[in-house]
């Protein structure tokens, strides 16, 4: 028996834009179905995301839609063509549930990430050493095959902050996760190093929020805030022992509000780059 596809945020948010259309334009499910002579359960499907739609019927429901704007089209097209699309990361992704293919997706579309992470560096900043002792943690029913695609996979992942379209990163990091050794002194001096370069580059922001603020917004655990392209909403993402969630806006705004009441209390950006180094420093001794 074939495996069940994972149904992709990607696809619910197509089929959940084709249908607020329809019902904007006062028609039913078999309106649309007659029109591309298919079947009223077809049309369901692209609109619960269960179904890959192809391009001649998008563009037919755009038409009858009566969306005309080209911009707004081509991206009707360009995420129809990402919805059951192989990503750059499939290969590393053996083992792995669909909702954090989903997540690496997010990460790969947004403009702006927003996070804060209380426990362990964002993976987008940690080295192949920091990294390796995290997930052989996490993941110890992982073999060690298993461990090296998911460490590369991490490693691979931090290649878009780099370039003229990287997203902007914005992370508050509590203090607790700099004085967490994470392997041995060395490897966590090392990490520490590598954060003060990455907090160099145009497009990230490292916040430290120090333990001597007490308990603040952000007391329940890491998260992320994306904000994505036209058309996407914005979401919040965060991890729980039974699984992650995604929260669309506007009850991602929850998490807009814990970042900001954190940032408050931050580091500057400088001031944050100059206690990292201290600690490395420290740790290198």
């Amino acid at each position: 028996m074939a495996a069940v596809k994972w149904v992709t945020l990607r696809s619910q948010w197509l089929g959940r834009q084709l249908r607020d259309l329809r019902e904007a334009n006062c028609l039913i499910l078999k309106d649309a179905a007659e029109y591309l002579q298919r079947d009223p359960g077809t049309v369901s499907r692209f609109e619960t995301g269960g179904y890959p739609i192809r391009r001649p019927d998008l563009l037919a429901l755009l038409d009858l839609y009566g969306v005309a704007d080209p911009r707004r089209r081509d991206e009707f097209v360009r995420l129809s063509q990402e919805v059951w699309k192989k990503g750059w990361w499939d290969g590393y992704t053996q083992g792995m549930i669909g909702a954090f293919i989903d997540y690496i997706w997010l990460e790969s579309r947004s403009l702006e990430i927003r996070g804060f992470d209380g426990m362990i560096l964002p993976g987008l900043f940690q080295t192949p050493r920091y990294a390796r002792v995290v997930i052989s943690t996490l993941e110890h029913d992982a073999n060690e095959a298993q461990i090296d695609r998911w460490v590369k996979l991490r490693i691979k992942r931090q290649k878009i902050l780099e370039g003229k379209n990287s997203p902007r990163f914005m992370s508050i990091i509590d203090e607790s996760v700099l004085r967490r050794e994470v392997g041995d002194r060395e490897c966590q001096s090392e990490q520490l190093r590598h954060l003060v370069d990455q907090a160099a580059r145009p497009n990230v922001e490292i916040r430290v929020l120090p333990l001597s603020v007490g308990v603040h917004a952000c007391s329940t655990g890491a998260f992320r805030i994306f904000t994505l392209g036209e058309g996407f909403p914005g979401v919040g993402y965060a991890e729980t022992p039974k699984g992650a969630i995604y929260v669309e806006s506007p009850d991602s705004e929850s998490f807009v509000r814990m970042y900001e009441e954190a940032r408050k209390l931050t580091l500057s950006p400088e001031e944050s780059a100059e206690f990292i180094a201290a600690i490395a420093e420290e740790l290198s001794r």
